[in-house]
């Protein structure tokens, strides 16, 4: 069975900060190598691609969470 009730993985907690979300992962893709990664179908990359850009984030994101640590 289905849920299409928007409680999924994918939903935005703080709904103001998905431009902020959508730049960072272009940036990342950018850096990874896919400069038009904004403009790409995400349907036809390979689910590795996608998984590594959504990775690089996530380590992005613990890096810096742990440099306010200190």
């Amino acid at each position: 069975m289905t849920n299409n009730n928007n409680t999924g993985r994918n939903r935005t907690l703080i709904p103001e900060a998905r431009q902020g979300l959508n730049r960072f992962k272009a940036e990342v893709a950018s850096e990874l190598g896919m400069s038009n990664y904004e403009e790409m179908d995400k349907g036809n990359l390979p689910s590795r691609q996608n998984g590594y850009v959504g990775g690089t984030m996530v380590k992005k994101m613990v890096e810096s969470y742990e440099q306010g640590l200190k």
